[in-house]
């Protein structure tokens, strides 16, 4: 929908406001500007609250990168004030947490689409690699989701110490370990094979089992234990 700068929504017709528009035809009926703009209330001197939406969503790639963004982050993007950052980050951290409840009421590895999801939300728009972990109770749920480092991977930057001193604070019985690949190419490399082999035979040590490894992107997941390289 274009609005020309100058006119305010209130110049729109009632069926063409995005909140109007959510309560007469529901929030899937909105685009994504539209329902960013709900967030939002209003715009800036001189920029209504559409225009501010989309430039948004463009600065951080989309409703998918909005998400991935901390508030921190949000903060650099100029219009918004900490009442409108407090309450996107409010918005997405549920979005999030919606993800993750499935993972900590049912064995994960009965719904790794589940884990794929919440692991993409959660890392597949970052801008440099992170590496993070699922630790998991005997029964495979979720007990915690941890991010412990950042940076190119290797099996120097990602210390097995760490990792199993996280497991071992969290009585973790197994972990599934992750991480993204900001190239947008999900394959495991041969040094991602490496380190989940390192990573494995410390864990071992404990008695916390390495269930899988899964690279994410924005768009695609892999998983090294269904590739057959775990």
């Amino acid at each position: 929908m274009q609005v020309h700068p100058g006119v305010g929504l209130k110049g729109l017709p009632s069926d063409a406001r995005p909140r109007e528009k959510l309560l007469a035809r529901g929030a899937n009926a909105l685009s994504d500007t539209e329902l960013l703009a709900v967030l939002l209330r209003t715009g800036l001197a001189g920029k209504h609250v559409l225009q501010l939406a989309q430039e948004l969503l463009d600065t951080c790639g989309g409703i998918a990168g909005l998400v991935a963004t901390d508030a921190a982050a949000l903060g650099r993007v100029k219009g918004l004030g900490p009442s409108k950052r407090a309450l996107i980050a409010a918005v997405m951290e549920i979005a999030r947490r919606a993800l993750a409840q499935p993972l900590k009421t049912r064995e994960l590895l009965n719904d790794p689409a589940a884990a794929g999801d919440f692991l993409r939300l959660q890392l597949g728009d970052r801008p440099h690699e992170v590496f993070a972990v699922l630790l998991l109770d005997s029964q495979h749920r979720l007990i915690a989701f941890e991010e412990l480092f950042r940076g190119t991977l290797n099996q120097a930057s990602v210390f097995p110490r760490e990792v199993v001193l996280r497991a071992l604070h969290h009585q973790a019985a197994a972990v599934v370990l992750a991480h993204n690949h900001p190239s947008g190419v999900a394959e495991p490399s041969a040094a991602d094979v490496a380190l989940t082999r390192s990573l494995c035979d410390a864990l071992a040590l404990v008695g916390v089992r390495v269930l899988d490894h899964i690279v994410v992107t924005r768009e695609r997941v892999a998983s090294l234990a269904q590739l057959g390289l775990l």
